[in-house]
């Protein structure tokens, strides 16, 4: 697919998304099918606690993320923090608590819909240091050496250009600054099936890159320090879990056995990085 179409396709899927509910694995007819249980479900899966779930205003969480990148970057009181795409604004309420009243969090969202609901939620939670914008994670609406820190969560895989996305990420970021994302990458290169699949596009697999590949992508930007500090099969225990993706495969005539190498291959991470000081 086109860089353009691409676009069009992931903003299409998730505005769905932010008016229904429900996962990005889950087929459009599907969308709003287990709801609230689902994305509980999925996020205990990702590394979140009942006390985060619990924290963030109820429909912030649509279990969308493959990671917790909140738990792993050591906020700290004060510091500002960047949200690539933030949805409906979870990760970005969690980090509010931690960063409080003399620090900032800015989540991105190229989606409409998802930055109306990221904002009702926030009006909702009463949450007075977060602040939603409207944008591309290849152009952020962010100034040069802005943020402490960046996170990200399952929204990286979805980029025609994750090159322009860590640079923006690099630019964005003070001197000493973090990165910390959760993303899919792959073990393998994914069946021919599957890499044209729309729908496995936008459920985070067709997009992803080849681990080795993705590592190399950040440090190209400028990076240093790039570390895997967690990861996990994702992709296997997705398929088992979400009957929505063989209903993937029939609906597009992939081979089911095309999904289950696909599976294997597909894995989330956990990585940090930082930007040097001059």
């Amino acid at each position: 697919m086109k860089e353009q179409e691409i676009k069009k396709t992931v903003r299409e899927r998730y505005g769905k998304l932010a008016r229904l509910g429900g996962s990005c694995y889950a087929p459009q007819a599907q969308s709003c099918c287990g709801g609230t249980d689902l994305a509980k479900t999925l996020s205990k899966s990702a590394g979140y606690t009942d006390e985060d779930l619990n924290a963030a205003p109820e429909g912030a969480n649509l279990g969308l993320g493959c990671g917790n990148p909140v738990a792993l970057a050591s906020l700290k009181e004060g510091e500002v923090v960047v949200d690539l795409g933030s949805g409906a604004g979870f990760d970005c309420f969690l980090a509010s608590r931690i960063v409080g009243e003399k620090g900032k969090v800015i989540g991105v969202d190229m989606t409409a819909e998802m930055l109306e609901k990221a904002r009702e939620n926030a009006a909702k939670g009463g949450y007075k240091n977060v602040e939603f914008r409207l944008g591309e994670i290849e152009n952020l609406p962010v100034a040069n050496s802005f943020a402490d820190i960046i996170i990200s969560n399952c929204v990286i895989n979805l980029s025609p250009d994750k090159k322009r996305v860590f640079s923006e990420a690099y630019r964005v970021l003070k001197p000493g600054g973090r990165l910390m994302v959760s993303d899919i990458v792959l073990l393998e290169e994914l069946p021919q099936a599957v890499q044209k699949s729309v729908s496995a596009y936008i459920g985070c697999v067709a997009g992803a890159l080849l681990k080795e590949r993705y590592l190399e992508t950040i440090k190209s930007a400028g990076f240093s320090e790039v570390k895997v500090i967690g990861e996990t099969s994702f992709g296997e225990q997705v398929l088992e879990a979400e009957p929505a993706l063989k209903a993937i495969a029939n609906s597009e005539s992939i081979p089911e056995s095309d999904m289950t190498k696909a599976g294997k291959a597909v894995r989330s991470i956990k990585v940090s990085a930082i930007k040097r000081r001059k």
